[in-house]
């Protein structure tokens, strides 16, 4: 959304830096694919019912639905409202800047990752995207290491931002595989 579409609302300030998904209610709301892209439109700027159903691809009723789900999880929050003609349009944002998801525990699936494959798999084959996978073998400290340079860029990143520009998508897994048994015919 432009920003002159809001020509006589005020600066807001900056939301927290991280939001943690701590309630069944919240992680319900953040598991829902629908509301994963909802938040994706409200990561950059505020977006009223129908800015939010026209981007993702909704009807109003459903984009409502959704955002009153994430609001009541704490996820969102009305931000800024005013009338036009005799109707209060609410503006709806992120309620932080991140979200901190728990670990999904043994076996279970994770959400952003889940979210991020499905965001993959719906942009354009042809789009500039990389997509890579790497096997490493690393002492504790070279993956601690590589932990924290990981967050750092993508910090780094994050603050040069800039909301008139197309959304970039950054996604990393950084995780030491479950052990595998060997299987017969294994070498010894």
């Amino acid at each position: 959304m432009p920003t002159d579409d809001l020509p006589d609302l005020p600066d807001l300030p900056d939301p927290p830096e991280t939001f943690h998904v701590t309630t069944d209610e919240q992680l319900r709301a953040v598991s829902n694919l629908t509301r994963h892209r909802i938040m994706a439109v409200l990561r950059f700027e505020p977006a009223t019912i129908t800015q939010i159903a026209e981007r993702v691809g909704l009807a109003k009723g459903s984009s409502s639905y959704h955002v009153r789900l994430l609001e009541r999880a704490g996820l969102v929050k009305v931000v800024r409202t005013r009338k036009v003609r005799g109707v209060t349009e609410r503006y709806y944002a992120m309620a932080a800047r991140s979200i901190v998801l728990p670990d999904p525990g043994e076996g279970g699936p994770d959400v952003l990752m889940r979210h991020a494959v499905a965001d993959l798999e719906e942009s354009l084959a042809d789009a500039d995207r990389l997509v890579r996978m790497a096997h490493l073998r690393l002492t504790d400290e070279q993956f601690a290491e590589l932990k924290a340079r990981l967050h750092a860029l993508a910090d780094e990143y994050r603050e040069l931002s800039d909301p008139s520009l197309p959304d970039t998508s950054l996604v990393f897994a950084l995780f030491h595989p479950a052990s595998r048994g060997r299987t017969e015919g294994d070498a010894k």
